[in-house]
């Protein structure tokens, strides 16, 4: 993948991730009691924000100073 395609695919990620946040939050607040849903919402989330951590580890390699 080249730099834009990684750009376009992290800024997707993000935005999953803020949605999956929000499902979360709305469920949680509502009472729900589909604490399955909620947890595979979370495990999802948790998937995304390491997926995320790879695709920014590529975009900024680090750089040793």
């Amino acid at each position: 993948m080249n730099e834009q395609e990684l750009k376009k695919k992290l800024e997707m990620m993000r935005t999953e991730h803020r949605d999956l946040d929000a499902a979360i939050i709305a469920l949680t607040e509502a009472g729900s009691s589909d604490q399955l849903q909620i947890a595979r919402l979370k495990k999802r989330k948790l998937h995304l924000r390491d997926q995320i951590a790879i695709v920014e580890d590529t975009l900024l390699p680090d750089i040793i100073a």
